[in-house]
């Protein structure tokens, strides 16, 4: 049963995903900012589906629950690589969001092919370098309290659990370190929306007001999605904690938000439909 279901969201996500890289990727109308970002964020979301579903659904399918060390380290590496920028990407789109809304007359000045190229790149090295340290200073720990980690991945915030040394404490650094960054994206992206939300109801036509929300909306409901449940991992007081309410809200961030994604961006959006 679970691997059926873990199967049927990944290749659902596969499909997804896959056919707006390639709908970007071949429709010229589409070479645009907004769907390079796009683009990327397919890619990112493929990833992340990929490095946590194969394993989980070959555990289902063969009855066992076993993860190599390096295979665990594998995966911390790659999820928090992959979150990290995607993260930084959804910021970037929102100054995207941002300068076509409240910057129209300079948004080919702003947002040339070598800009997005830096930008999504810079989204790319921060996951990378997040990575490095969240991997290195998880897995520098010695571990004492057993080797079962009770998630259907390898988590930074169970795996931490098993810790027996103070040392734990520069984990909780880095940690710091990153939420501040996170904070400073937040902020970012609800000061980008409040500027876009108040440029949007001055327009006089309804239909213009249609049109940008349909291309605001899509964004603020996958990060809206992608930051609450990180954050509940991430934040909620250890007496909220139980192996379902964990299992479940992992699923949803895990899993399910790359399946979700495409469906997301191209509900509202004729020309991603046309394009495909």
């Amino acid at each position: 049963l679970h691997f059926s279901l873990f199967l049927g969201i990944y290749l659902a996500a596969l499909l997804g995903n896959g056919l707006i890289i390639t709908a970007v990727a071949c429709d010229h109308h589409l070479h645009t900012p907004m769907y390079f970002f796009l683009l990327n964020l397919s890619f990112l979301d493929l990833g992340s589906i990929t490095v946590t579903a194969p394993k989980s659904m070959a555990n289902f399918l063969w009855d066992t629950r076993a993860i190599s060390y390096s295979g665990c380290a594998a995966q911390v590496f790659l999820l928090v690589f992959l979150f990290s920028a995607e993260y930084s990407l959804l910021t970037v789109m929102a100054y995207d969001r941002f300068v076509a809304i409240c910057r129209p007359l300079h948004y080919r000045t702003l947002m040339d092919s070598r800009a997005c190229v830096k930008m999504a790149a810079a989204a790319w090295g921060s996951g990378f370098v997040c990575a490095v340290l969240h991997t290195g200073n998880t897995f520098s720990l010695p571990f004492c309290q057993g080797n079962t980690v009770n998630q259907f991945f390898c988590e930074i915030a169970q795996i931490l659990k098993l810790s027996c040394s103070n040392s734990y404490l520069r984990e909780v650094g880095v940690l710091v370190v990153s939420l501040s960054l996170v904070f400073g994206c937040f902020v970012f992206i609800v000061m980008s929306y409040v500027q876009i939300f108040t440029a949007v109801l001055r327009i006089p036509s309804e239909r213009g007001q249609h049109k940008a929300f349909s291309m605001c909306l899509p964004h603020l409901f996958v990060v809206s999605l992608f930051v609450s449940t990180l954050a509940f991992v991430h934040l909620k007081p250890p007496n909220v904690s139980s192996s379902f309410l964990d299992l479940v809200v992992s699923l949803l961030y895990a899993v399910l938000t790359p399946t979700l994604n495409p469906l997301i961006y191209s509900m509202r959006n004729k020309e991603l439909k046309d394009a495909l």
